[in-house]
């Protein structure tokens, strides 16, 4: 069998051409359908616009070879490739403004989406390091997600169990729908107390929640950045091994390109090589 690209994404496979045609088509098809996977991720307001939906799908097409859908739900279309599927974001019972706020992501959670099979959801303030085909074979049938970073003293202190982080999470279209149905029948409760809505996410997902082994997705602001003074003089460090870096908050990837000042002394970043060239890329 021979795999021929097409597109970014997007294979046709070449199989023993001595056989009957039409046997041929038909296990071809089997085999995309058994192999075709999905990204998906979310874009609503003016903080991130089209350039980061595109760059992430560039991305993508680097570090997965399995054939995929790029899907993004959106309020705006405009600017983005022509490898990006663009859909509207699935309404939810939310009223403004926790509506504008990551409660959105439990809409993937819901019947008829225009998508099946399973899918990696990826945040667009990340920056892609690595292959990514692991992320659809890890853990079948779990739901995992990254184990959010916490602080030295409540890794000591603990408040309660181990939270997620939704930067980067896989469930399976249309299947995992009790996420989304439990929100429903607690709703008010679920956003008088959960705060941000990763710790929502969690709690709903926690019995078929795994985490991510923690080398694959590490956080620029916790695992990267020099500490003070040391911010000063040196520029965050490339990972090794990482497939994801995260940059949840500030910076953005496109700040820790061209050098970040922040608020605050410690968290002043020098302009970052090794970012600005993935950025570019």
């Amino acid at each position: 069998m021979k795999r021929i690209h097409l597109a970014p994404g997007r294979y046709i496979y070449i199989l023993n051409f001595k056989k009957n045609p039409k046997s041929i088509l038909m296990k071809n098809e089997s085999i995309y359908k058994e192999q075709m996977v999905n990204i998906v991720t979310l874009k609503w307001g003016k903080r991130y616009g089209a350039e980061f939906v595109n760059k992430l799908y560039a991305a993508v097409s680097l570090n997965l070879s399995l054939p995929f859908r790029f899907v993004c739900f959106t309020d705006d279309p405009e600017g983005l490739d022509n490898g990006v599927e663009a859909f509207p974001i699935p309404d939810i019972v939310i009223d403004p403004p926790k509506l504008y706020t990551g409660w959105r992501k439990l809409s993937l959670f819901k019947e008829s989406l225009p998508i099946d099979g399973e899918c990696l959801f990826l945040d667009l303030d990340i920056l892609i390091t690595g292959k990514l085909d692991d992320f659809f074979t890890y853990e079948p049938g779990k739901i995992p997600i990254i184990r959010d970073w916490v602080s030295i003293v409540r890794k000591i202190f603990p408040k309660g169990p181990p939270v997620g982080n939704s930067s980067v999470f896989r469930f399976t279209a249309n299947k995992t729908t009790f996420v989304y149905e439990q929100f429903l029948s607690e709703r008010q409760w679920a956003l008088d107390n959960f705060q941000p809505p990763q710790t929502y996410l969690t709690h709903s997902i926690r019995p078929q929640m795994v985490f991510w082994p923690t080398h694959w997705c590490v956080s620029f602001k916790a695992n990267l950045r020099p500490v003070f003074p040391l911010n000063f003089f040196f520029e965050p460090r490339k990972p090794a091994d990482a497939r994801i870096i995260v940059f949840h908050g500030k910076p953005d990837p496109d700040d820790a390109a061209y050098g970040f000042k922040g608020k605050r002394i410690h968290h002043f970043i020098k302009p970052t090589s090794w970012v600005r060239e993935l950025w570019e890329k």
